[in-house]
């Protein structure tokens, strides 16, 4: 008997990712965004023809032999409508409810996962909110996700968000959510954990929340306490990836190399022998003289591109008090990056490739590998192709597979 859950604000399906890895079986991912239910989307694709022993015809769409419009066909329509394109609030609440009642066909769900979008709680947010996101919907999304927790009943769940949910309201909006979710029958554990210790080779705090039915009765291991830590660098994320200069790359491209442990192990590349989405933006000179200074400065000195230091005429923004790393090597012999958030989709200054050859910011690839997505995760945009942004748009959003596959796996011996 599988263990089903439903995915609320599910973005591209990071979170959903793990679980499906560790044997869970989702009933409906609910998201919003198009872009990104088209992703979702074609995740289910991917996960159908492979268990069907169909791989080769999504391996033919990753090569554009054919289009998300001939792969979506050979898909039954059930499992694309598991994906529901709405927001979840009280004006389509009810759609919503009537899509997942048809997926579940009177089957109870194990478990709800999701996280609501993270600017009214994160400090980045706040910082650019001119009332510091007062007022702001989606400060009260959480209570949303209470009304699911009520209406499906789940034994458990787990509730994903940036640390600035800690502080947000000094504290008020993690009270209140903690004695709403009391009020409909779940004890909660909120855990600030770090990506990197599950593996992830980026550094990446966040919450995740984990609830439970009342009458359960369960003692949640420590997750804090977990310490996954390993030798490689960022490094093993690019080794085998062709080099590409600003503006290049392909919809699939050949690996440089083959494999090697982390990418196996993790399940990174895992098994499929075409490279997608292996692209760069393009930059204009001047970003690409600033970007050869930043990795000179990081390859020989081991410093950091301090933005005051730049000569006079590569200074083009007012603003000399803050923000000074704007322009950041992702650095190859660490363990870890720095976190990759959804401003990669508006340039890749904070996100520079540590090769002074390639001299450009990170491919749709290697953002998504810095996340630990597998290679044959492919990031759809509204219009059928390669989109750059809402694929870096997502990507920045995510949480990180990896770490989501070793939460569900320590939950699962509950459910």
């Amino acid at each position: 008997m599988s263990l089903k859950y439903i995915d609320l604000f599910a973005g591209a399906g990071g979170l959903s990712e793990g679980f499906i890895r560790a044997g869970f079986d989702p009933v409906a991912h609910v998201e919003m965004d198009k872009a990104a239910c088209y992703t979702l989307q074609t995740r289910v694709a991917y996960h159908h023809l492979k268990s069907q022993n169909r791989f080769h015809e999504y391996v033919s769409y990753l090569k554009g032999e054919i289009s998300r419009a001939d792969l979506y066909s050979r898909i039954p329509t059930e499992l694309l409508s598991s994906v529901i394109n709405h927001p979840v609030g009280a004006e389509s609440n009810p759609i919503i409810h009537k899509a997942i009642e048809k997926q579940l066909k009177g089957d109870q769900v194990d478990l709800i996962i999701g996280g609501p979008p993270c600017q009214a709680y994160s400090l980045a947010g706040r910082a650019r909110s001119k009332n510091g996101m007062k007022g702001d919907k989606r400060n009260y999304l959480y209570v949303q996700y209470g009304k699911y927790l009520e209406k499906y009943k789940p034994k458990m769940f787990v509730f994903e968000n940036v640390l600035g949910l800690l502080s947000a309201g000094k504290g008020v909006y993690l009270e209140n959510m903690r004695k709403l979710f009391l009020k409909k029958g779940y004890a909660m554990k909120v855990f600030r954990l770090e990506a990197n210790d599950f593996g992830v080779l980026q550094n990446r705090k966040r919450i995740i929340i984990i609830g439970w039915k009342n009458e359960l009765n369960i003692e949640v291991p420590d997750l804090e306490a977990i310490k996954m830590l390993t030798a490689h660098t960022v490094q093993s994320l690019f080794s085998d990836l062709p080099k590409i200069q600003a503006g290049e790359g392909s919809r699939y491209l050949k690996y440089s190399s083959k494999t090697n442990e982390y990418l196996s192990g993790k399940a990174i590349r895992n098994g499929i022998e075409i490279l997608t989405q292996h692209i760069a933006r393009p930059h204009s000179d001047q970003d690409k003289e600033i970007y050869r200074i930043a990795v000179k400065k990081w390859n020989n000195e081991g410093t950091r591109l301090n933005y005051n230091d730049l000569p006079e005429r590569l200074k083009t923004h007012q603003n000399r008090e803050s923000f000074m790393d704007r322009f950041k090597v992702v650095a190859q012999d660490e363990p870890f990056s720095q976190t990759v958030v959804a401003h990669i989709a508006k340039d890749g200054h904070y996100y520079i490739h540590p090769d002074i050859e390639q001299n450009r910011s990170l491919s749709i690839r290697e953002a998504a590998r810095l996340q630990s997505f597998p290679d044959d995760y492919f990031f759809e945009g509204v219009k059928d192709g390669i989109n750059r942004t809402p694929a870096f748009k997502q990507i920045g959003n995510a949480v990180p597979p990896l770490m989501a596959y070793e939460i569900a796996k320590i939950l699962k011996v509950f459910l």
